[in-house]
């Protein structure tokens, strides 16, 4: 199927178009009735036409399973954005949003179903002057993605012709292992195009993620020594409180290694460690970010044991709660061997990083909630310093912190005031808060927008998907043949198995913990 070039994409970040409302289109929303549509989508969206990013001719179709009027549904999302809305909600925008939705019953394997869509997608155009652009949002468990793709194929719903664009949103998680991420890939590129295709990944919503890029590429003081002759080693953190919640079923099937690391965790190595791209046009992006994930060293049976370590969460305290154990959790088998944390030492073959480690770890049920990339330079020698009374050099860090509190700092020594030469550790913070104030966010706003004007630089490629699990992959075999003997193994409320701890300190280092 070709695509029509009067529909070819966007597919430029930082394009002249961002700042701009979208075209006239149609979003639907499979799976409208569960958490991420009421919790992130519509206050998504809401905050989109508060900064008057959504086009006047839009509209929005949910998909569901079980009956109910427009009024009804519309009725249940003001009441919801109320709720959910990152701040106070207009009356006056939250009406003019709900005049623009629908809803539509409807099983996913029903053909009927997308027979009738296609119906009432036709009189929305005509309603709205939508123009007959249409994105699909598939906010669905994973095994129906396949599915729903074939039935909008045979349906004749993602046909682009006559400038006309058709795209289709994929939630994470992209298959569950390297044979059902590409076999996935097949299926849905037998109906559509990979500029058709967007899969998602809401941690690329965050200003300082998509700050990597332009921090690392717009400025001049950093980019020569961000190489393996000033790094010494790098550190990526997502740390999160909070347990499973109400995702045990889901969860226990998954684990810690699938949820985060394909995903969230390499799109942040790839964006730290990408050669310049020769244009900021998606493709060009992807193909630097495709390069470095095909670069990390895949790991031999050996190098998962002593390479990896993976924990579960049993009873613990925060300080003043007392929290479950994770086999304690709902829908949760209570004799689970699935892991709540991961730790991975990688290694990457190619000239800017060879012999540099990347250490990373996320979790559940941890410390405090912190994500953070941490760039640790080389120490520079003491020999200077011998005759003073510094008994030794911390070295320089630098710190991306992408969550709770967005900002960049670095980490340098100074001399303390005296007459004896004493050095200690200072900071050079920026917060996004402090500098250009703080607007409510989802996460979801920039990439539902970057979908609607065709920029797909924020969202991963087939081959970025299927590279990424190629690394994943051989861990999920050994930890699948050889379960773990001595879950739980970290209290609730810490920082992790010890393992996670010994894994850098036979490297000579040590974790940084985030909040210091």
């Amino acid at each position: 199927m070709k695509a029509d070039a009067a529909i070819a994409p966007q597919t430029r970040a930082f394009s002249a178009e961002a700042g701009r409302p979208a075209g006239p289109c149609v979003m639907v929303i499979f799976g409208v009735g569960g958490d991420l549509t009421k919790r992130k989508l519509f206050p998504a969206l809401y905050n989109l036409a508060k900064e008057n990013l959504l086009p006047k001719q839009f509209a929005m179709v949910g998909v569901g399973r079980h009956e109910t009027s427009v009024e009804d549904f519309r009725k249940k999302i003001a009441q919801e954005l109320a709720e959910f809305a990152t701040s106070e909600v207009e009356p006056a925008l939250v009406s003019w949003l709900t005049e623009r939705l629908y809803y539509h019953v409807g099983t996913f394997e029903d053909a009927g179903a997308y027979k009738r869509l296609g119906e009432l997608l036709r009189q929305i155009d005509k309603d709205h002057s939508t123009g007959g652009n249409y994105f699909y949002y598939l906010a669905t468990a994973p095994d129906f993605f396949g599915e729903i793709t074939r039935q909008l194929g045979q349906a004749q719903l993602t046909q682009q012709e006559q400038g006309r664009w058709r795209r289709v949103i994929y939630e994470k998680p992209f298959g569950n292992g390297l044979p059902s991420a590409h076999a996935l890939n097949q299926e849905i590129e037998q109906v559509l195009q990979e500029n058709q295709i967007y899969r998602i990944d809401h941690y690329l919503g965050k200003e300082t993620v998509q700050n990597i890029l332009a921090f690392r590429f717009g400025n001049g003081i950093f980019e020569p020594v961000w190489n393996r002759g000033y790094i010494d080693h790098v550190q990526i953190t997502v740390a999160e409180t909070v347990g499973v919640e109400t995702r045990g079923g889901y969860y226990d099937q998954s684990g810690a290694l699938r949820d985060m690391v394909p995903n969230h965790i390499f799109q942040l190595i790839s964006l730290v460690t990408m050669e310049p791209p020769v244009s900021f046009d998606a493709d060009a992006v992807r193909d630097e970010q495709t390069k470095v994930l095909r670069a990390l060293q895949p790991l031999t049976e050996q190098d998962v044991l002593m390479r990896t370590v993976r924990g579960q969460y049993g009873e613990g305290s925060d300080g003043q709660n007392r929290l479950p154990g994770y086999r304690s959790e709902p829908r949760v088998d209570p004799n689970s061997k699935t892991e709540t944390f991961v730790a991975l030492k990688l290694l990457m073959d190619n000239w800017r990083w060879a012999g540099v480690p990347f250490y990373l770890r996320t979790g559940k049920r941890l410390k405090i909630r912190a994500s953070e990339i941490v760039i640790q330079f080389k120490s520079v020698p003491f020999m200077l310093f011998r005759r003073t009374a510094v008994e030794r050099l911390a070295p320089n860090q630098f710190i991306v912190h992408i969550q709770p509190q967005e900002g960049i700092s670095l980490q340098f020594g100074a001399k303390i005031p005296g007459p004896i030469v004493k050095l200690g550790t200072v900071n050079m913070d920026f917060r996004y808060a402090d500098y250009f104030g703080s607007k409510p966010s989802t996460g979801y706003e920039r990439l539902l927008y970057e979908c609607m004007i065709g920029d797909a630089t924020l969202f991963q490629r087939a081959d970025m998907v299927e590279a990424s699990w190629s690394v994943v992959q051989p861990i999920l075999d050994v930890w699948q043949a050889l379960p773990p003997r001595n879950f739980p193994n970290y209290p609730a409320g810490s920082w992790g198995p010890w393992e996670a701890n010994d894994l850098l300190e036979r490297d000579g280092r040590q974790w940084r913990e985030p909040g210091q």
